[in-house]
């Protein structure tokens, strides 16, 4: 299951940061997010635990500042990223030892979106001419989470 429909998914980059996008580039868009959703969640599990809960809390999360922009900013872009699909991804991880509050599943959604706005914002920073990013500045984009996420 898919985060967003390939037309969604295009029309997101081009509204995120000027850029086109290639149907070819949703299962990237997708691995990623799903990569860095599990990993705030990995921090959270952590995080709870640290407090004596085995409920991840949305202040478990580490959303930083400029996530949490990136988060404000997808809400003004007016698309949808799918709960269904997001969960549906983290049941093919390995499972945490503790759960998520409703409020934490709810805004997974708002996480995931912030997470493709920042990722999509990345793209003409590492390359200022970039109009269709190539397989080398999703790598280059992905290690650079990779070091911060």
């Amino acid at each position: 299951m898919e985060l967003m429909a390939v037309s969604r998914f295009e029309d997101f980059f081009r509204q995120a940061a000027g850029i086109d996008i290639d149907k070819s580039d949703l299962r990237r868009f997708d691995d990623f997010i799903n990569d860095k959703v599990y990993d705030l969640l990995l921090r959270g599990a952590a995080n709870a635990k640290a407090n004596g809960r085995d409920v991840i809390e949305p202040q478990d999360l580490p959303i930083t500042k400029g996530l949490q922009e990136s988060i404000n900013d997808f809400k003004s872009i007016d698309q949808v990223v799918s709960l269904e699909a997001i969960l549906e991804q983290l049941t093919r991880r390995p499972p945490l030892d503790v759960t998520y509050s409703n409020e934490t599943q709810e805004k997974l959604p708002e996480i995931a979106g912030g997470l493709g706005v920042a990722l999509a914002r990345s793209f003409p920073i590492l390359d200022e001419d970039v109009k269709n990013p190539q397989t080398r500045h999703w790598e280059k984009a992905i290690q650079i989470f990779n070091l911060l996420l």
